[in-house]
């Protein structure tokens, strides 16, 4: 595809405001400066001044910014084409944007946020997947009711991977697995047992024994030697991965294999193996699944960048032949190949999203967006009453609560919860280890907004009104 010619149609640039500038936000901020049909002139943070310091970050002079504290404050900023820098999405909710980029990655604010922009009639770009694994559909829904869209973003993973998805569907590739790696590869150092991940370095020569997958028939005891192995040193499960793929779900109709993933530790080239199904010696116990993989490599090899894959079957010998002698990644049994994008940009391919929604009226998600799985917590060890499940890190993860995808259920106190609804709460009851925490187990102050949107998303599906959009 052009994409020149597909974006042909849009003559002004669009103009969008960023509420949440960390490093996704600050990458969008600086590329924006560089594209012609989109402007980041509004940013929004914890004060003006740190929205401020965002815009300084992308290379605007200090005479182009302007800290507003105001409504009218703003206003004058833009009308003398200054960037305008607030605290608070109230300060700037009436300047002439066509699109909110909701990149604060809070649960609770991300709702408000996005409700904030869906009823004054602007497009959201929703980057926070926190709020997303709990009511995205919801808000998507109320937004296409609007005529206006809610849409993930490419340079996050679930974009990508709902395109590349997508696309293979389109031309008939029936999907076994759909998934991405971890955030961080696995760099090994056969010389010294070394392994580097993150920035931490430990040395397990043990790898060495199993750096291979061996046959078709071993590769998945091969593999759960690996996560032995690393599981020793490395954490193997991040609640990110799961949420991500938990919006995959929800917009492809897909599901886990298993609650908490298989999360295999592997090489590029195992992967059309390892994610094919039980029966050609694999992983998946039946079709259209998702998971997640941890990339081992050594350091002179490609990273997978925290890209995203589909394993497919493979059902004419003869072209998955000629592929593989092209270099695809195709199984050993000849029966699934592995089809893979490595990269996510973060801010700096946001725009095509933008452009699709505002210019196009295309949502990322596509036409059937709804509640199909839930990320939901689960105890990791005994949680006294009083205990608060505190979210943070760069992960977003509470400590000793692990997350599992299941099938969505509307809320109720002795059904299991959300992961990104109990976050941040305080636990009214003891949970134990291996439990999913319930609903009723926690206290949620009578006010919450993501609350009360979930529970409007639940009411909006439950009575089938979704199926009109």
């Amino acid at each position: 595809m052009n994409f020149h010619a597909h974006y042909a149609s849009i003559a002004q640039p669009v103009e969008t405001c960023l509420v949440g500038s960390g490093g996704f936000g600050r990458s969008y901020l600086a590329q924006a400066r560089k594209i012609p049909l989109v402007n980041a002139r509004i940013a929004v943070d914890i004060s003006a001044e740190a929205a401020g310091q965002a815009f300084a970050a992308a290379g605007f002079d200090k005479t182009e910014i302007a800290l507003c504290e105001t409504p009218a404050q703003a206003q004058a900023a833009w009308d003398t084409g200054k960037c305008v820098a607030a605290g608070r999405l109230e300060t700037v909710i009436a300047l002439p944007f066509q699109l909110l980029a909701e990149a604060t990655g809070g649960p609770e604010a991300a709702t408000r946020h996005s409700l904030m922009a869906i009823e004054a009639g602007r497009h959201v770009a929703l980057v926070s997947k926190e709020a997303d694994s709990v009511v995205g559909p919801g808000l998507a829904w109320l937004a296409r009711d609007k005529g206006i869209v809610v849409t993930p973003v490419d340079g996050d993973q679930p974009s990508l991977l709902i395109a590349l998805a997508s696309w293979a569907e389109i031309l008939g590739l029936q999907i076994i697995a759909a998934g991405k790696s971890s955030e961080y590869d696995f760099v090994f150092d056969p010389a010294t047992g070394s392994v580097a991940c993150n920035g931490r370095t430990r040395i397990l020569p043990e790898l060495r024994q199993h750096w291979l997958g061996g046959e078709p028939s071993a590769i998945v005891r091969t593999a759960a030697e690996r996560a032995r192995i690393l599981g020793q040193a490395f954490p193997l499960r991040a609640v990110p991965d799961l949420c991500e793929m938990t919006l995959v779900a929800n917009a492809l109709d897909l599901a886990a294999d298993v609650a908490a993933f298989h999360a295999p530790p592997a090489r590029i080239p195992e992967l059309a193996d390892l994610f094919a199904g039980t029966a050609q010696g694999g992983l998946i116990s039946g079709g259209r699944r998702i998971d997640v993989f941890h990339h081992l490599r050594l350091a002179e090899e490609a990273s997978f960048a925290g890209g995203v894959f589909i394993v497919v079957a493979c059902d004419n010998a003869e072209t998955w032949e000629m592929l593989a002698g092209k270099g695809h990644v195709v199984g050993r049994s000849a029966r699934t190949a592995m089809l893979y994008l490595p990269r996510h940009l973060l801010g700096v391919e946001v725009a095509t999203s933008i452009l699709d929604a505002v210019g196009l009226g295309r949502s990322g998600y596509g036409d059937d967006y709804r509640p199909r799985q839930d990320l939901v917590a689960v105890a990791e060890r005994d949680l006294a009453a009083g205990t608060i499940l505190a979210m943070g890190g760069h992960h977003h993860s509470i400590a000793d609560v692990g997350a599992e995808v299941r099938p969505a259920s509307a809320l109720a106190p002795d059904r299991a919860a959300p992961f990104y609804l109990v976050a941040d709460r305080t636990l009214a009851r003891n949970v134990r280890a291996g439990d999913a925490i319930c609903l009723g187990d926690v206290d949620i102050a009578a006010d919450s907004g993501l609350l009360a949107m979930r529970h409007r998303q639940d009411a909006i599906f439950a009575t089938g009104a979704a199926r009109a959009v």
